[in-house]
């Protein structure tokens, strides 16, 4: 893998690559800092035919989402694409583990799910093989019933009354010490994100290819009412895939 912007003449390991993604400095982190990191084929599909984005994804892509989870805290992700995906806990590669710890990091970010109506299959992975216990966001609307079966297998967090408060659930993350958040999606979630206000930096893989068919974009929902304007961070690329990185202007 090669640095494009900036230029970097040479192959990136990880340890270069972990660099390159670093988050803020602590004391340059106002409350948190939330990156989304998503994958698209050039023509805009966000999955493949089998809905899921593993099957856009690549080598690199994979590589650089392993090191961007090495450095969060808390990965995000809405209910709907941790049930399409298949999500289950989420594990640090034991090369990335040193950094973490030299961090003040924990072994494994902890997994944090949104989702207002609560239906969640308490038995699956997500909960059973948690290496963290896992924190789902809520809101007061979720059914009480839920709620109360759900906090034996996780931590809860109610932010708003009728939809989630995204960003009441990021300073409650924040208060839990989890201040470098990583959202995986889906593009729901991010829509809702970025309509707040919310997004500091996107990593978006482009892999070259080109799928068709009515997938959605990395962003799902009713058009914004005014552009989220962005600056070019990063350019990396690896046999044909670009991973690109914004950041807020």
């Amino acid at each position: 893998m090669r640095s494009l912007l900036p230029f970097h003449d040479g192959d990136l390991d990880d340890e270069a690559l972990t660099a390159a993604y670093a988050y803020p400095r602590p004391g340059r982190i106002p409350v948190w800092w939330l990156r989304a990191n998503m994958v698209s084929t050039v023509d805009g599909a966000v999955a493949g035919a089998d809905g899921r984005s593993r099957s856009v994804s690549s080598q690199a892509d994979r590589r650089v989402l392993r090191v961007l989870r090495g450095l969060a805290d808390v990965v995000l992700v809405g209910a709907e694409t941790a049930r399409t995906e298949g999500l289950g806990p989420v594990r640090v590669r034991s090369a990335l583990l040193p950094g973490r710890e030299g961090r003040g990091q924990p072994p494994a970010p902890v997994l944090a799910v949104v989702s207002r109506s609560l239906d969640l299959d308490l038995s699956s992975r997500l909960f059973v093989d948690a290496v963290a216990r896992t924190v789902v966001v809520t809101s007061a609307a979720g059914p009480a019933a839920r709620r109360a079966r759900l906090a034996q297998v996780a931590d809860l967090i109610v932010a708003g009354s009728d939809e989630v408060d995204l960003p009441a659930a990021l300073d409650a993350l924040a208060a839990r010490g989890l201040t470098r958040v990583l959202c995986e999606g889906g593009p729901t979630l991010l829509a809702a994100i970025v309509a707040a206000g919310l997004l500091d930096e996107l990593c978006l893989t482009l892999t070259p290819s080109l799928v068709g068919g009515g997938t959605g974009r990395i962003l799902s929902g009713a058009a914004l009412a005014t552009p989220y304007d962005l600056r070019l961070a990063a350019v990396l690329e690896e046999d044909g895939t670009l991973l690109t990185r914004w950041q807020r202007r």
